[in-house]
This record gives C-alpha cells, structure tokens and sequence, in this order.
C-alpha cells in the first residue's frame, strides 16, 4: 500500500533549553528546519505572544518564520484547562468555548490538525466537532501509554466517531506505548539515586514479562484516575512493590518500580487496524544512541507498521529524555532531536 511518511518536530523537545532561555521559538524552528524535517508542532500556550490573541505582530513572524525556514505547520497541542477556578469545574459550554478558541487559533495559524488530551471530556469532544469541520480541522486524541487503540478504552471513543460520522476527530498515538524496555536513563537515574541492583533487576524483569506476556489493556471509563489504577493493578504494580521491599527497597526503588507503569508495549498490528482514524503521530523517545538506535524503541519496527498501513501524514519528534538526565547532566536536546530525525528518516526511507 502506498504510504507519505513525513517528518516533523515537537517544540516541545526543547522544553530544557526554551525554558532556560537559551533557545527562543525562532531558534527552535531553525534547529527543526537542520534537521530536514519540515513540520512543526507548537505549543501556542508557552511559546505564542500574547495567547490566546494572535496578533498581527506575531502572525505575520510566524508565516515568515516558515517560509524562511521550509517548515508548514503540522500539529497545534491544545490543553483544556477546565479546572481554572477553585470552587468548580468549568461547565461544558466554557469548556467548548476554550476548544473553539484553540481550533480557531490552529485554523487562523495554519494547521490542520490540533491535538487535545486524554483528559478531555468526550462530550467536549463531541461538542467541538462542527467547530473543527468549519474550521477544517482535525482534532487529534492523543494515546498516551498507558492508553492503547484495540482496547476498550479506545472503543469508547469509536463509537462517537461511527455514531456522529465525523471526519474531523480521530487519533494520535504516541509511541511510548510501544516501549520494549524501560528508557535506559530512567534506570540510570534510578541508579544514582541509590537503588540497588537487585530491586533495578527486579523492576525490569517484571517489564519484560509484561512485555513477553502483553499488557492488560486499560479499559474505558469517564473516571481516568479510577482507570489507570486498575491497569497498574490487573498488570502487577501490587506484586512488584511488594517484592521490592522484601528486597530491602524504600522510597526510590519504589518510585522506580511505579514509574516503570508509564511504560507499555503495544503491538504495531494496533496502528495497521485503526490507519483510517490516525491524523498524526508523536514519535516519542527518550535516548538515542551514537547508531541512531532508540534504546527502548524500536523505531524501525514501528514506521514498518505505518508504511504497511499505507500511511499518509506525519511522524513528529517528541524528545522526554531531559527530565531523566537534568538532575546529573546538561541537556543536549539539539543533539538528540538531530540523532532521532535521522533515525526516522532511515526507517522511512530504508
């Protein structure tokens, strides 16, 4: 089957150096444009002057921005903040109203897709819907480990798509649900904070178990909360501590044994299955090495996925590794967002 994988870059990568002050929006378009990838996905919130009003200023910066550097604009991240008072929760009407702003902005800024997250209630989405269509966009849920497409949890969600009929909401996986092992410097960090060998070694043995096993899929339910700790649950986070601390582990070797849930492993077969409902992709990674090898990803195994399906959209760099290497190191976000475009590139093009 035909496919047109391309390439683009998540602002969100250099989340380290934008917030340190060393690269500003334009710096970061630059390093996306070296890269040879030519779509950006931004976060208007951090990143745009004077959100949530477009100025003519900055509108105008923006477009130049892209044609200066070969770039389109491919994803905008959205964030529902419905929870901006203390005494409530914003009612439905204010929480479309924040989705119609977001869609007008994605629209008026030049992109076609806009990405909310998992936490967005479905009647928001739903309610949304006829925004995006005149607006001609497509809002994308993201499916964030641990969420997975062929599961109940996705199901939910299907149904509103067959049940409406609407071309304009559909998926956005994320690819660390497709995490063979535990990212390389989460252990690493683990190691520097003092947990021992024989907790590391346990913590990873029950990853590939669930692994080699597969994972119980987390099912739907409007109480995500509720949802997410019974997956941790049914796939043996109560064991798993409860062996941890026979093995002398406290605060951290926990922390590391809990943190190794946010990790899954999902079979590509889900991307071949839902092709029809997937509108753009983050490529989330963590590491990659000196041979352009993700360290818990395989990347090359995943775009097999894609281009069997006969993919049509992009795959967009979204780097998460700064958070496991600041505590010790200094971030090299350039660098490793260079290594993982490359990477994709070979996968794409091999």
């Amino acid at each position: 089957m035909s496919y047109d994988i391309k390439r683009s870059v998540s602002l969100y990568s250099f989340q380290e150096e934008y917030y340190l002050g060393k690269m500003s929006l334009e710096d970061c378009i630059r390093e996306v444009s070296k890269t040879g990838a030519t779509g950006i996905e931004l976060l208007a919130e951090q990143m745009m002057d004077d959100f949530p009003v477009l100025t003519p200023k900055f509108k105008e910066q923006w477009f130049g921005w892209m044609e200066k550097y070969g770039t389109e604009p491919t994803c905008y991240d959205a964030f529902l903040e419905n929870r901006i008072y203390k005494n409530r929760t914003c009612t439905l009407k204010e929480q479309i109203a924040m989705m119609e702003r977001d869609i007008r902005l994605a629209h008026e800024m030049g992109f076609k897709t806009l990405r909310t997250l998992v936490s967005t209630p479905m009647n928001v989405i739903e309610g949304s819907i006829p925004i995006a269509e005149a607006n001609d966009i497509k809002v994308c849920l993201e499916v964030h480990s641990p969420f997975s497409l062929n599961s109940g949890w996705a199901d939910g969600y299907m149904e509103m798509i067959l049940r409406t009929g609407t071309k304009n909401f559909g998926f956005m996986p994320d690819f660390g649900i497709f995490c063979k092992k535990i990212p390389d410097l989460l252990t690493e960090q683990a190691r520097r904070k003092g947990v021992s060998e024989e907790c590391i070694k346990a913590v990873e043995d029950a990853f590939h178990n669930r692994v080699t096993k597969g994972f119980t899929k987390i099912k739907y339910d409007t109480n995500l909360g509720r949802a997410h700790q019974e997956y941790m649950r049914v796939n043996g986070l109560p064991d798993l501590l409860e062996k941890i601390q026979r093995l002398g582990g406290e605060g951290n070797a926990l922390d590391y044994a809990r943190s190794s849930f946010q990790y899954t492993w999902c079979e590509t077969r889900d991307i071949i299955d839902n092709i029809k409902y997937i509108y753009h992709t983050h490529a989330k990674f963590y590491h990659v090495d000196e041979n352009y090898e993700e360290t818990s990803i395989p990347i090359r195994e995943v775009v097999e996925a894609y281009k069997k399906a006969g993919y049509h959209g992009y795959l967009s760099s979204e780097y998460e590794g700064n958070g496991m290497l600041n505590d010790a190191y200094e971030v090299d976000s350039v660098e490793q967002v260079r290594r993982h475009q490359e990477a994709l590139r070979r996968a794409i093009e091999g």
